[in-house]
C-alpha cells in the first residue's frame, strides 16, 4: 500500500496536483513500482483531510496518463513499465533543470559558467 505518511500540503497550490506530484516523486525514486495498491478514495480523503472529489480527481488524471488502473469494486493499482518510469523520470529531470537554469539566467550567470559549474558538481558526485 502506498503511504502518504510523508505527504505535506503547500499552499497555493491545488492538492490534487499535489497528489499527482508526491506520486511521481515516488515513483521516479522508486519508492513506487508496478503493482502497488493505491489508498481507497475515502481513505486517502481522510488522511489528507480533504474533499473525497479532490483525490478522486486526482487519481483520474492519474488513470488518464495510464499510471494507475481502477476497476470497480476492486483496490487501484499502480499500472507502470519501464516506458513510464522514463518518461516521469525525464520529465521531473527536465523541470527541475528548467527552474536552476531561469534562477541561474536572473542571477545573471552565463551558459559558459553554468556548463562549468555542473561539471565541476558532477565530478564531485
Amino acid at each position: 500500500m502506498i503511504s502518504f505518511e510523508l505527504f505535506k500540503a503547500e499552499d497555493g497550490i491545488p492538492i490534487y496536483t499535489q497528489i499527482i506530484r508526491y506520486m511521481k516523486r515516488g515513483i521516479v525514486a522508486g519508492i513506487i513500482n508496478d503493482g502497488d495498491e493505491l489508498p481507497s478514495r475515502r481513505v486517502l480523503s481522510a488522511t489528507l483531510g480533504v474533499n473525497p472529489n479532490t483525490v478522486q480527481k486526482a487519481y483520474k488524471m492519474l488513470e488518464d496518463e495510464g499510471l494507475i488502473e481502477s476497476k470497480t469494486g476492486a483496490k487501484s493499482c499502480m499500472n507502470l513499465d519501464r516506458d513510464k518510469v522514463e518518461k516521469i523520470r525525464d520529465e521531473w529531470i527536465r523541470n527541475d533543470l528548467k527552474s536552476v537554469i531561469s534562477a541561474m539566467k536572473k542571477s545573471g550567470v552565463t551558459k559558459e559558467n553554468m556548463l562549468e559549474m555542473m561539471g565541476k558538481l558532477w565530478e564531485e558526485e
